[in-house]
């Protein structure tokens, strides 16, 4: 990702619900109404998951509304399933790392790279509930020291 890049939409809840353990990058197969959709930034990740079957990857759960200028005819389906374009040795990567207890594959980020729509995928672990606490409280204490310091040069 060293080019520059546009984010479309970015799953900000899996930072605080998963640890990523890992980052990749994948294109995704989309038809004409979802690429229109997804260019206005009408995509939503939250509840989005990815997982592998017969050695390809999917996209579940993501929520792409319709096209509003075209009839219903001719629209998509908002959470179709859509494979994403990977490397086959990644895939296999992922394989072996999923198969592990408690791993699992989420949506980050969704973006714009030289005119093609890219997903990144995070191989996260779930937090429990006293590492959303520890989250929580690092944040704040982060907004703490930011308004000490903006005060301080006041």
């Amino acid at each position: 990702m060293s080019e520059s890049y546009k984010v479309i939409s970015d799953n900000r809840q899996a930072r605080f619900q998963y640890e990523i353990l890992e980052v990749f990058e994948a294109g995704i197969s989309l038809t004409g109404t979802e690429v229109k959709s997804i260019r206005a930034g009408k995509v939503n990740l939250r509840d989005g998951f990815a997982q592998i079957r017969n050695e390809e990857a999917f996209l579940l759960n993501v929520h792409v509304s319709p096209h509003t200028n075209v009839g219903q005819f001719f629209n998509h389906d908002p959470r179709r399933t859509r494979k994403l374009l990977m490397h086959r040795q990644e895939i296999r990567k992922l394989i072996g790392k999923t198969e592990q207890k408690g791993l699992t594959l989420v949506p980050l980020k969704l973006y714009l790279q030289r005119g093609w729509i890219k997903v990144t995928i995070g191989l996260a672990r779930g937090k429990k509930l006293h590492d959303k606490r520890e989250s929580i409280k690092k944040r704040q204490d982060k907004r703490d020291m930011e308004r000490a310091l903006k005060r301080g040069a006041e």
